[in-house]
């Protein structure tokens, strides 16, 4: 196992830690392929019945690393990044808490919002700086977060850029429940617990079925983002469209999260 990424699995949990803090979880080629091969492998892991994703350090994760995507850092030209996490990480086929640390931001929070529900710490931080970055989302924050939190607040978060406290993402609708950040992994340990104590069978036809309702229109403004993405990158993402915005989003960023 790449260590990048950290699984620890103990009574049916696995928790999956996205390791590197230095960097604030940045998702590089690398770790964005050290994700799709964890899920694949904890889609076939008999012992493991629920999920908890979270982050070293810091953050959750800050999203694409723009230094990469900037090429100011070499990408690992070796690195699995071809597959399409988000379904990756949809199939995985076993419920997902999301154990949000710290900063989710961007590509980081959609990692968030791939997850089944979030529980936040006192000290998480949420923003969509895609239309700071220049990128057009592609793993589905433009259809999934108005669904949650409603198009009025999703559509102030996606076209300010600006942060959202935990507090804040709490009376939104966003997360659960907001705790302490050392009872973060310990509230989610017995949330995880309760999950594997309920008839397995059921408990898999329950979260199929109500996923699939929720998806019969979500699954056509998901294709709608993804050929925007996908044409909006040929045309108008460089690296050094993205290097020069990077210093503005990061002063910025740091400004508002204080």
């Amino acid at each position: 196992m790449s260590s990048l990424i950290l699984t620890e699995t103990e009574d049916g949990i696995t928790t999956v830690t996205l390791n590197r803090p230095d960097a604030l979880n940045a998702l590089s080629r690398a770790l964005r392929g050290a994700i799709v091969e964890t899920f694949e492998r904890l889609r076939d892991d008999a012992a493991t019945q629920v999920i908890i994703l979270t982050g070293a350090g810091r953050a959750f994760t800050a999203g694409l690393d723009l230094k990469e995507l900037g090429g100011e850092r070499d990408a690992d030209t070796n690195a699995v990044s071809d597959r399409h996490m988000a379904r990756v990480i949809a199939e995985v086929g076993k419920p997902i808490i999301g154990a949000v640390n710290g900063y989710a931001i961007t590509g980081g929070f959609e990692i968030a919002l791939m997850c089944d529900f979030l529980i936040a710490s006192t000290q998480a931080r949420f923003a969509d700086t895609h239309a700071r970055v220049g990128v057009v989302p592609g793993w589905g924050l433009s259809q999934k977060l108005p669904r949650l939190i409603g198009i009025n607040r999703a559509k102030e978060l996606s076209l300010t850029g600006n942060y959202l406290t935990a507090e804040l993402a709490y009376e939104w609708g966003l997360v659960n429940r907001v705790v302490e950040p050392s009872e973060l992994l310990p509230t989610c340990k017995a949330l995880a617990r309760d999950i594997v104590s309920t008839d397995p069978v059921t408990r898999s036809e329950i979260k199929r079925i109500m996923d699939q309702g929720w998806n019969s229109t979500l699954g056509e403004g998901m294709a709608i983002e993804l050929d925007a993405s996908q044409a909006h990158a040929r045309g108008e993402l460089t690296p050094e469209k993205v290097a020069a915005r990077r210093k503005g989003i990061q002063e910025r960023g740091r400004n508002q999260s204080r």
